[in-house]
């Protein structure tokens, strides 16, 4: 498996890969929203705020990964948001999930961001160490529909810090249907 930075001619990939993992998982519906999802992440985020790797086996992408940033009003702290990410269902339970979310962290740590917040299943993130925060201290860009699944991570070694003030994320995910 070889994990690597994507490129602008794989975005029709990474929207079938998310298509399809999440229609597995979670219905056709979710499958084609978390798709589009994607596909508006990748072609309308400024390059500066979006990371988005994929693993690849045989040149078949199995696994994406997408990071975008999150700012906050009162606060210059780098921080990236984790979402969406999947792995094909046939290559799932081997760790590929966990092992392209600790590289894409890493790659983060490389660009001095000190911060990673994810919003999803509690027990998934802590095993590549998210921890749960509530929104007081690291404030949401929405209402949260499940705020036991807001998470972050310390890309420095600190600890989490109590940030101050809104927050927001970029456009394409700025919508209530995500959170």
């Amino acid at each position: 498996m070889k994990i690597s930075r994507f490129t602008p001619s794989q975005i029709a990939e990474i929207q079938s890969l998310f298509t399809s993992t999440f229609s597995d998982s979670e219905g056709p519906a979710e499958g084609e929203s978390i798709g589009q999802l994607a596909l508006e992440m990748l072609n309308t985020t400024d390059s500066a705020d979006l990371q988005c790797f994929i693993a690849s086996e045989e040149k078949r992408i199995i696994a994406s990964i997408i990071f975008s940033r999150l700012s906050f009003a009162e606060s210059d702290i780098q921080a990236f948001l984790l979402a969406p990410v999947a792995v094909l269902t046939a290559y799932q339970k081997q760790g590929i999930g966990q092992t392209i979310i600790q590289f894409g962290l890493q790659q983060l740590r490389k660009q001095d961001v000190e911060l990673a917040v994810t919003y999803g299943d509690p027990g998934y993130y802590s095993k590549v160490g998210f921890e749960p925060v509530s929104t007081q201290q690291v404030p949401a860009p929405m209402a949260l529909s499940m705020p036991q699944g807001w998470l972050a991570q310390s890309l420095t070694g600190a600890k989490i810090p109590t940030i101050s003030g809104k927050s927001k994320c970029v456009p394409a995910i700025a919508k209530p249907e995500y959170w």
